[in-house]
């Protein structure tokens, strides 16, 4: 049944303005969506999940959940996250994004700083801004968040309340893996200066790759002073508002006392016990497989074009995982040229000042969002903007 509802969409109706939060502008390209396109959406997929959930839990389906989330789900999650995860270490959210306003608002207070990636997830810091924290730039290498870095800033935050926010997996905007061993130093820094790790791994289950994955900082910390925060937004669907955080069951039950819960019980209930039996009669692996090779022939795709066609003075990785290309731009070119340039050429993509400040220009590319076709389009009309005097090339 897996192979017959997972994929593309059995109908393609437009995105209507008023439906849905970016609709892109009429003739171009856009580059700048971190999420998955309308043909990526498994539509058949979740309309027969939704049905499974009501044939298998009827009623309760339809009412409020426990706090923390229908047992079902957690308990799936923990097997998938491994010891020593237990159903009591997991909490259903409604994505990482929401996680995070709850983390502020359970765990910290208005002044209580945190120290984030020098070029980070924007979106992420304004959600903790917008709670009142203060934000403080750690420096980064080609590895992630630099350990001598963060011994610093936590030794000059004299034991005030901080803690630290990163994206260590498929990292958002550059793409980065952070390897095991920087991952360890990470964790006992912070651990020695007693601050909490946050770690958002909304892009953990997307690697495009062959090679092996790390563990996670909260597997290799046995979940002791690290959160992990996960989301089904990027593996099935935004608009499922599902995701989890794990944490020691301590901290977990600090959360889940919070009155919204009291009030309304768990987020999106009906939508977890749908992902629920897709988890159980193995659906949603055979989809994200399924995914994943989309997503592979679509950065692959954009990857070999850009390199075609652009100077040595652009320089990028082909990312392992994940939505996105970080592309530098290391000839002197200022960023505002660049994107205007871009846009007049019809494509759209986010400046990298919008993450953080670099050495030099920087530019994300999400290859999530439009097809390969359109992607080699984008890309050659990239090409011919940035390098105008370059050779051309067509379309294959």
């Amino acid at each position: 049944m897996a192979g017959e509802l997972a994929g593309p969409l059995s109908h393609h109706r437009r995105w209507y303005p008023d439906v849905v939060q970016q609709v892109a502008p009429p003739k171009t390209f856009d580059l700048g969506p971190g999420y998955l396109e309308p043909a990526l959406l498994p539509v058949d997929l979740l309309r027969q999940a939704y049905a499974d959930a009501l044939a298998e839990f009827g009623s309760a389906a339809l009412s409020y959940g426990p706090n923390a989330g229908a047992l079902p789900l957690r308990t799936l999650l923990a097997d998938r996250l491994g010891p020593p995860c237990t159903p009591d270490h997991i909490m259903v959210t409604s994505g990482t994004s929401h996680a995070l306003h709850l983390i502020a608002a359970v765990l910290f207070r208005r002044g209580d700083l945190v120290l984030v990636e020098q070029v980070g997830y924007d979106l992420g810091h304004a959600i903790l801004s917008d709670s009142g924290l203060r934000l403080r730039a750690v420096p980064m290498d080609a590895s992630g968040m630099v350990p001598e870095a963060l011994d610093r800033e936590l030794g000059a935050a004299g034991g005030s309340r901080t803690f630290v926010y990163l994206n260590p997996t498929f990292h958002n905007p550059t793409g980065i893996l952070v390897p095991s061993a920087r991952r360890r130093e990470l964790i006992e820094v912070a651990s020695r200066h007693e601050a909490m790790i946050v770690e958002d791994d909304a892009y953990a289950e997307l690697a495009l790759g062959r090679s092996g994955m790390p563990d996670s900082m909260a597997g290799l910390s046995g979940y002791r002073g690290v959160i992990r925060l996960g989301s089904f937004s990027k593996s099935l669907a935004p608009g499922l508002r599902l995701g989890w955080l794990a944490a020691d069951p301590g901290t977990v039950a600090r959360i889940q006392a919070h009155g919204v819960f009291d009030s309304g019980g768990s987020p999106n209930h009906l939508a977890s016990l749908a992902v629920t039996t897709l988890l159980m009669n193995g659906s949603y692996d055979w989809h994200l497989n399924w995914l994943r090779s989309c997503l592979r022939a679509r950065r692959d795709v954009l990857v070999d074009t850009l390199r075609a066609g652009l100077g040595e003075e652009f320089t990028f990785d082909r990312p392992g995982g994940g939505f996105f290309l970080w592309l530098n731009a290391e000839g002197g070119q200022d960023e505002q040229a660049l994107l205007t340039s871009a846009r007049d050429a019809g494509v759209i993509v986010n400046p990298g000042s919008r993450f953080g400040r670099t050495a030099s220009p920087g530019i994300r590319l999400a290859f999530s969002f439009n097809s390969p076709r359109r992607l080699a389009a984008a890309a050659h009309r990239l090409a011919a903007a940035w390098n105008p005097t370059d050779r051309t090339h067509s379309c294959t």
